[in-house]
Parts: C-alpha cells; structure tokens; sequence
C-alpha cells in the first residue's frame, strides 16, 4: 500500500410537548417515546419526533439527549417543513441495527430530503455499526438530498455500514469540526461523498477511513476543503468519473492546508478511459514523504489527454532510506513553475 505523509495546498400538525427558549421550539425525542437504552426501536419515536418539529412555525429543535443511546433502523426525515429553521441537537449517541432483516437491499440509515437551513450539531455520535454490514449490501449512513444551507459540526461518526456521510443536490452546506473514522481494512467506507452540488466547505475534519476520506462525484462545483486531516484511507479524490461514457463535469475544487497520513493517495483525479477530459489543474506547494516509488503519477487518457497541469513547489521524497522517488507521465501536459522533486520530464519547465 501507498503511505503518504503530505501537507498539501491546492488550489425537524400535531400537539406537542415543547419548551421555548433560544432554541425556538424544542422538541426532546424522549417526549415521543424514545427510550434510549441501546436496545429498544426508537425509530418511531424519532418519526413522530420529526412530524412535530417539522410542520410547527419558526425556529425548532429536535433534541437527542446526552447520556442516552438510541437505537435505529432505517428513518427518513423528509421536508418540506413549515419551521423557517430546523436545528438537530445530537448529544447522544445513535447506533444503528446489527439486524439484517431489518433492512432492504440499497437503504439508506438516516435519510434527511429537502430540508432547507438544516443545523445538526451537538457533540454526539452516530455509530453504524458497520462490522455486520460490510459484507452486505447496504448504503449511506447519513445522506442528505436537496438540503440547502445544511451545516453539520461537531460529531463523531464510526464505522459506517458503507459512506459514512452523502451530500447529493445541495447548495451551500457547511461541515466543520467533525470525527470520522472506520478501520484500514473497511469496504467502501468513505468519510464524504459530494455528487451533484454546489458552494460545499469541509474544514477542520479528522478522517480516518477505508476508502476515500472525501470523494468527489460528477455534477459538483465549487468545493472547499482545507484542515483536513486525512488518514488512513485513499485520500481526496475526484471521481470516478465518465462510466460508460457518461458525461460528467467537476469544476472549482480547492484543496489546502491538509494532511495525508499513512494512505494510499493523497489528492487524485479518477476518470474512465477517453470519458472525460481533465485541463487546469494545479498543484501547489506539496511536500512530504512515499513509499512508493512513483510519487507523481500523470497517467492521462491515450486519446483524450490532459492538459495546462500545474506544478509548483513540489518536494514529494521517498520515505525509504537511500530510495528516490520517481514521477510517471502519459499523454500530461502543462508546466512546472519551479523545481519538483521528484522531476516530471513530460512537463515544461
């Protein structure tokens, strides 16, 4: 396996037991019969949680209390909602059924669907469970679809059954300042999956996972990823994109002031042979150490090839004693700013 160590600078209508303060009106999921004890379903009782938060006026909160785990299975929280601002508090803890025939094939865990100005925050954590789950067929733990202005901080998630968090035709969400972590070993246990969105920032966020720490998916734009701390995993990735020809676009990603450690990549561009045509591109300011040998790897298309790739301030060195590393190139063309270690010969200088 690849190791790298890298610090990398690219470029919630029914009567409702509710109390009202700063928090608009609050809505606690032990009211709605949650019992919190780990053991016992409350995936009802977060429902009906939801269906009060969701269709009262103004500001609300759903509070998952400290102390208590919750027990879930599959759950949507779907909008439109009538409340102008839905806040999550997650103090406790959820975890997710180790029960397969509690789920079909393909089902999402926590299902959050047009829920504009959403807030989930609270210093909890969401435990998938995965162990019993990766040789099954499951989905996303947390997944968030057409939720505008989602912001989402300050949690702890482990051991997803498959991606641990799934932003799909979102505009404007903000993660900070959250935990992710799985095992090496782990199938398909991506930290984040960006597909179809816009205006998306990940910051200050420890991601230790098997796959991707963020993945990056066709239709998405204007990414901002900066104090991230990655590894182990695959790294930060773009795509794949343009299976079986379709066609994809991904533009305005930035990734700085990052961290790879012990994963098999640091910041890539995965694609399908001559689908898809890759151009500006620049890496600025790399440095750290391999143990691969090949520590630049330009492999383009043979018939689409790619083009006005940027490198500058490179120093990638191999973590082997008295090893070099080496740079492989094909169809890659563009420049080199200033001298790169290893060299990159297909570039011009």
């Amino acid at each position: 396996m690849k190791a790298a160590i890298l610090t990398l600078f690219l470029i919630f209508m029914i009567a409702s037991p509710c109390l009202c303060n700063d928090l608009g009106k609050v809505f606690n999921v032990i009211s709605y019969g949650a019992v919190g004890n780990g053991k016992t379903d409350d995936t009802q009782a977060f429902a009906k949680a939801w269906e009060a938060v969701c269709n009262a006026n103004g500001i609300t909160s759903l509070i998952i209390p400290k102390g208590k785990i919750f027990l879930l299975n599959p759950v949507q929280f779907k909008g439109p909602c009538k409340a102008t601002k839905v806040l999550v508090q997650v103090g406790g803890t959820i975890v997710a059924s180790t029960n397969l025939k509690t789920w079909t094939d393909n089902e999402k865990w926590i299902h959050f669907e047009t829920v504009d100005g959403l807030v989930i925050k609270g210093g909890g954590q969401i435990d998938g469970q995965g162990s019993v789950w990766w040789n099954a067929c499951s989905d996303e733990a947390l997944h968030f679809h057409n939720c505008n202005g989602l912001q989402l901080s300050n949690l702890r998630h482990l051991n997803s059954q498959r991606n641990h968090i799934s932003i799909s035709g979102c505009k404007g969400v903000k993660i900070n300042n959250l935990r992710i972590s799985a095992p090496e070993d782990s199938p398909n246990t991506d930290g984040i999956d960006i597909s179809t969105s816009s205006n998306i920032e990940v910051l200050n966020t420890v991601m230790e996972t098997g796959d991707d720490c963020i993945a990056i998916n066709g239709g998405s734009s204007y990414i901002n990823i900066s104090g991230v701390a990655c590894g182990p995993g695959h790294g930060i990735s773009i795509g794949s994109l343009g299976k079986n020809g379709a066609f994809d676009t991904v533009e305005e990603v930035h990734v700085c002031n990052c961290t790879f450690k012990g994963t098999q990549n640091a910041a890539r561009i995965k694609t399908w042979q001559s689908a898809v045509k890759i151009s500006d591109v620049k890496f600025i300011n790399v440095n750290g150490t391999s143990v691969d040998e090949i520590a630049i790897d330009l492999v383009c298309s043979d018939h689409i090839g790619c083009t006005n790739i940027v490198l500058n301030d490179i120093n990638i060195k191999s973590a082997i004693p008295g090893k070099q590393t080496i740079s492989r190139c094909n169809n890659a063309h563009g420049s080199t700013l200033s001298p790169c270690t290893p060299i990159v010969p297909c570039l011009s200088h």
